[in-house]
């Protein structure tokens, strides 16, 4: 599958915790990096997500903001 966003990591997956309507998926980048995504129950019972699965984590954000 072809996509426009360009910030593709590939990763693998290293906990799925779900909530009552939401799950938080965290992906283990290569050098140990990891970002945390948050998709619905339903999306991790779709693509059958479990620990330990070779996943790629799609950013596409409009804005990115930094505070300090």
């Amino acid at each position: 599958m072809k996509l426009s966003a360009r910030n593709q990591l590939k990763g693998k997956v290293v906990n799925v915790v779900k909530g009552a309507t939401t799950a938080h998926v965290k992906i283990e980048l290569p050098g140990g990096a990891t970002v945390t995504a948050s998709i619905t129950n339903d999306a991790v019972a779709d693509l059958a997500l479990a620990k330990g699965d070779q996943v790629v984590a799609v950013i596409k954000a409009s804005d990115v903001m930094v505070g300090k």
